[in-house]
């Protein structure tokens, strides 16, 4: 009896596993999941999103001559991260006078430069200054007397994206 118990409790256990197994199905790579994850969306993140104006930007006077003078800016370009980047883009700069004691300080414009482009790259690397991880511009400036300045800087990217940042100024004679 014992041997009979046995072989039925073999031939149940058998017939359970048999019986419920699957059949097996031919293995398809897996599927991708569409979470959202999108390759070029992972750069878009290290575009710029902001303008800085360094305070290393002044005025300087060419050779000692008080008569030529230049205006040296310094600007960064930070990305989402606020890490400072290098990327290609149009530089605009405008001057502004300066009005003591106003809600607007920004009064009439007095100068603006040419547009400057370094979408190239050769010209790209001629503004950039690696240790300051900035560009650096030289603008032939004149100015007359003891004057408080602002300086616009507009930077047009090539998503069209257009950033712009205001930084004070103050010849002294």
């Amino acid at each position: 009896m014992k041997v009979i118990g046995a072989i039925a409790q073999i031939f149940l256990l058998v017939l359970v596993n048999v019986g419920c197994e699957s059949v097996p199905v031919a293995a398809e790579p897996p599927s991708k999941t569409n979470n959202g994850f999108n390759e070029v969306s992972v750069y878009t993140c290290y575009t710029p999103v902001k303008l800085d104006i360094m305070p290393l930007s002044e005025f300087i006077r060419v050779n000692d001559d008080q008569e030529r003078s230049k205006i040296n800016v310094y600007v960064s370009l930070l990305d989402s991260f606020d890490c400072q980047i290098k990327t290609p883009g149009i530089f605009r700069f405008e001057l502004y006078e300066r009005v003591q004691r106003s809600a607007e300080p920004k009064g009439k414009r007095i100068a603006i430069w040419p547009d400057i482009d370094l979408i190239d790259p050769v010209e790209n690397n001629e503004h950039w200054r690696d240790f300051l991880r900035a560009y650096e511009f030289n603008l032939d400036f004149e100015p007359q007397g003891s004057r408080s300045y602002i300086l616009q800087v507009t930077c047009l990217c090539p998503s069209d994206k257009r950033l712009s940042a205001e930084f004070g100024l103050k010849h002294t004679e």
